[in-house]
């Protein structure tokens, strides 16, 4: 694992603890409950241990989200849901 989230539940940004070789790219893509992509992030890793807030997300609906996150050839998924 690469990544941990801090909190699964967000309001308007995610907290990213990115534990990865620097020099790496992480691609992350926001999804809704219907598959449907809300965001991408691309990224450039500079230290092995970062940490990223992705802000921004305080438009979008209240519900549950896929976070699909992939660095290289390593992919992992995660669960969350936008809370008021």
């Amino acid at each position: 694992m690469f990544a941990t989230i801090k909190s699964s539940n967000f309001i308007d940004a995610l907290q990213l603890q990115l534990t990865a070789p620097k020099g790496n790219h992480l691609r992350g893509v926001l999804k809704d409950d219907t598959g449907c992509v809300c965001r991408t992030l691309e990224k450039n890793i500079a230290k092995e241990k970062e940490e990223l807030t992705w802000a921004g997300l305080n438009d979008l609906p209240y519900g549950r989200y896929t976070l699909e996150l992939s660095q290289g050839g390593d992919e992992m998924k995660m669960n969350l849901v936008k809370r008021v």
